[in-house]
């Protein structure tokens, strides 16, 4: 029971970076090359337990946030490039989030994607004006990440995978034309925004020091189910769609390979857990954003606060706008948005890094040799990762 009670900012973080961005790469590779790629999936999970279990030790040590330590540390410019760098990307990826969830409900229940579009982006709204918002968050994503786990659970039940293919798929090789989808499930699983955001939630939750075990505890599990959620879908595909050489390239495309095999109640219940996946990033990209957008201005970072609740509400207006106006998220926000990532990311992951390090403002809480030995390997990944989109985007 305290385990459960103590659930919530792990598994936000969880739903927040499963998205249909997520659903759909780990769809794609798992059609493509079959199990070959899950031992990915593995080192994304280590990853992000190691910056997440920073971030929450971050939010413990001090009664700060996080924004505030990069003014304290590194002055105003340091705290506008993470605050605002995250904002801008956030608010790029939305319209995929919004996309995402008017597609499950459109093909699931009938009428036009721009219908539930609008509707969706009200009920988010509407969710932001309860008294007490950090609760509704916490309650609405524990339940998305439940749904998702469910549907992609009997997504799996339906064709289980063998279970020397699953051992197979740990042993790490890259497949010819593999490398830039490999970059981008990564990019998709070690979210450094999530990791920047668990020092937020843990001081929402109201932890304190002497709680650091279940704060920990519940930050790790929330990143393990995220990589089973990955995995599950990636097992899913390999299986279900990787013999019969069935192509992916959106988030629904699963769905309706499903439907032909295995009936219409497998296909809606796939677009339960695409709904789970859509919706849960689409509130918790927009909190992040609002938030550190709110914080970076020197306007606070309550999640009860007025103005932290209008520029939450942005994001998912401009989620919404651009889903109706363009119908997809257009190629001019991808390129804008990686290329904020590319300078953003790096930096943002060594100041979490570095402030973890830092035993003045950690105390006892500060990083251990495993933590930095993890997070140094994690840091040349980042810059792998921004060095490869500079490559794609510029070259």
């Amino acid at each position: 029971m305290r385990w459960l009670k103590s659930l919530g900012p792990g598994l936000i973080t969880a739903a927040l970076v499963f998205g249909p961005g997520s659903l759909t790469i780990t769809s794609k590779l798992g059609a493509i090359y079959g199990f070959q790629l899950l031992w990915v999936i593995a080192i994304a999970v280590v990853l992000m337990i190691t910056f997440t279990g920073m971030g929450a030790r971050i939010g413990l040590a001090t009664e700060v946030s996080l924004i505030s330590i990069f003014r304290q540390k590194w002055g105003n410019l340091a705290a506008w490039v993470a605050g605002l760098g995250i904002f801008f990307v956030t608010a790029s990826f939305q319209a995929g989030n919004t996309v995402g969830a008017g597609m499950a409900l459109s093909e699931s229940l009938g009428s036009s994607n721009a219908v539930w579009i609008l509707i969706i982006s009200l009920l988010a709204i509407s969710l932001l004006f309860f008294k007490s918002f950090y609760r509704i968050l916490e309650k609405v994503m524990i339940a998305m990440v439940t749904i998702m786990v469910v549907s992609f659970f009997f997504t799996l039940v339906l064709a289980p995978p063998s279970f020397d293919n699953i051992v197979s798929g740990f042993k790490p090789s890259i497949p010819p034309g593999a490398f830039i989808l490999v970059i981008a499930l990564v990019a998709s699983s070690f979210s450094i925004a999530g990791a920047f955001y668990q020092a937020y939630l843990v001081q929402e939750k109201g932890w304190r020091k002497e709680q650091k075990g279940d704060a920990l505890r519940e930050s790790f599990t929330g990143i393990v189910v995220l990589g089973l959620i990955s995995s599950m879908i990636m097992l899913s595909a390999a299986t279900i769609l990787y013999p019969k050489g069935i192509g992916v390239n959106s988030a629904a495309d699963m769905g309706m390979a499903l439907e032909p095999v295995y009936g219409k109640f497998s296909f809606l219940v796939f677009m339960v857990g695409l709904f789970g996946a859509s919706f849960s990033s689409l509130l918790g990209n927009a909190t992040i954003g609002g938030t550190l957008l709110a914080d970076a201005l020197s306007m606070g970072r309550d999640l009860n606060s007025v103005r932290v609740k209008l520029l939450i509400s942005l994001v998912i207006v401009i989620g919404a706008a651009v889903a109706l106006i363009f119908g997809r998220l257009p190629l001019e926000l991808i390129v804008f948005a990686q290329g904020i990532t590319i300078f953003a990311v790096p930096f943002i992951g060594l100041g979490i890094f570095l402030i973890g390090n830092d035993g003045k403002i950690m105390g006892n809480m500060k990083n251990g040799i495993g933590t930095i030995l993890l997070g140094a390997f994690g840091l040349l990944v980042l810059l792998t990762l921004a060095v490869s989109n500079a490559y794609v985007l510029f070259f």
